[in-house]
């Protein structure tokens, strides 16, 4: 069996409303021989019984999306990783557009994001988050991160915190070279926003970046951003 060039990671946890309809979409993608390992932070529902059809394989990892995600990739056997949220969905032709951006010199990079809903700020948060991360170089995991395996180990992958790993993700990998900014888009779901509120859960996200960027503990952090949702 020839060894996969591109593995894509998903951290899941209690998914079994959306698994199947995530997994079914990435089907043409493993037809052309992408990897797709499903990591599961011990859910308590029907997830990883829905999943394991529709995937390269299921591995359970301990609860926190940063071990699940490092536990993929400890699995995984392409030498391009992709990080991808259940609640993301990937354009048809991700796994070419990786390949060029990886092949043209970068060693990392992020897709644009569409957010998907209702709400009518919700293409203005989007606009924000991908003008945000093309100016800063800082990606978040709802952009789908895609690295070099050797990237990955080189930064020692995903940092072992309960919030904000995405953030210190791309730091560290902002020091190994600069982020392929890819302008084709991810369609993520905005139902935080609509959820708790667009206004409320820009603020918080912000406050909760700043007290990072000022050195708080991600896990006081966390538990505020927990208690808050």
């Amino acid at each position: 069996m020839t060894a996969p060039t591109l593995s894509l990671i998903m951290p899941v946890l209690d998914e079994a409303t959306t698994i199947q309809t995530t997994l079914a979409s990435l089907q043409p993608l493993r037809a052309r021989g992408v990897e797709v390992i499903v990591v599961d932070g011990g859910s308590q529902d029907a997830t990883e019984v829905l999943a394991a059809p529709l995937c390269s394989r299921v591995v359970e990892a301990p609860r926190g999306r940063a071990r699940q995600m490092n536990a993929g990739a400890a699995v995984a056997g392409g030498e391009a990783l992709l990080f991808l949220h259940a609640d993301t969905r990937l354009p048809v032709e991700a796994d070419r557009l990786i390949a060029a951006a990886l092949a043209g010199g970068h060693r990392w990079g992020r897709f644009a994001i569409r957010l998907e809903g209702r709400h009518p700020l919700l293409p203005v948060i989007a606009t924000a988050m991908n003008l945000r991360s093309r100016l800063t170089g800082i990606a978040t995991g709802d952009q789908a991160l895609f690295m070099t395996r050797e990237a990955f180990e080189t930064v020692g992958g995903f940092p072992d915190q309960p919030l904000m790993e995405d953030i210190e993700m791309s730091r560290r990998l902002k020091r190994f070279s600069s982020p392929a900014c890819l302008r084709q888009k991810v369609t993520s779901s905005g139902r935080r926003w609509e959820q708790s509120g667009a206004w409320a859960t820009i603020l918080l996200m912000w406050r909760l970046r700043f007290r990072y960027w000022r050195g708080e503990s991600p896990e006081a952090l966390a538990r505020e951003y927990r208690h808050v949702r």
